[in-house]
């Protein structure tokens, strides 16, 4: 088989998950449910992270359930009013469910750190799936973040409850338990370069 040939054939498979009509309806679904939703402290639609997560998760896998979770990896966060879990899993299937509820805070643990840490732990045990979808989400913020530094300098570090510290802390560990479960993971190393980059701000 000829690089063209395997190219093509890669292309098509492609194609096959990206015309999918339960892909583009889950893009419906999470567009309608964070429809009233903006970035942190930007107009920006939320809708450009949740297309950028999935967008970045499929540079790395054709699954479709992973880009659908992609899609919908803070529905139940941010929007389960807009979306429940009942209804997510009787429209995609247990598995789609799963795999956010793998990225999901737990939001009835009231500190920060000990919120961040519930994930870790979680995450150190989930679908590898759910470890995708959360480096491609961490990039995505993190590509939102330095681009933002560049124009507003330290003022952006009031968007964040948290501060920069703890921002650099949490996305070094996020980078560490991915680079363990996915080693050589493409999207692992970008975010590891990434998460050098905010360290030296």
């Amino acid at each position: 088989m000829t690089d063209a040939t395997t190219r093509a054939a890669v292309g098509a498979q492609l194609l096959d998950v990206a015309t999918s009509p339960r892909l583009l309806s889950a893009i419906n679904v999470a567009a309608y449910a964070h429809r009233n939703h903006s970035r942190k402290g930007t107009d920006i639609p939320y809708v450009s992270h949740i297309f950028g997560v999935m967008h970045l998760a499929s540079t790395v896998t054709d699954d479709e359930d992973v880009l659908i979770a992609a899609l919908f990896h803070d529905i139940l966060e941010d929007v389960p009013e807009e979306y429940s879990e009942a209804q997510m899993r009787e429209d995609f299937g247990d598995r789609v469910v799963e795999l956010v509820l793998g990225v999901t805070k737990d939001d009835s643990i009231p500190d920060w750190q000990e919120r961040s840490d519930a994930y870790l732990s979680h995450l150190s045990g989930a679908d590898e799936g759910s470890v995708i979808v959360s480096v491609a989400d961490k990039l995505h913020n993190l590509l939102s973040i330095l681009a933002d530094h560049s124009e507003i300098g330290d003022e952006l570090w009031g968007r964040f409850n948290s501060g920069k510290e703890k921002q650099q802390w949490w996305y070094g560990a996020v980078s560490e338990v991915a680079a363990k479960r996915i080693p050589g993971n493409p999207l692992v190393a970008v975010l590891e370069e990434k998460v050098a980059e905010l360290r030296a701000l």
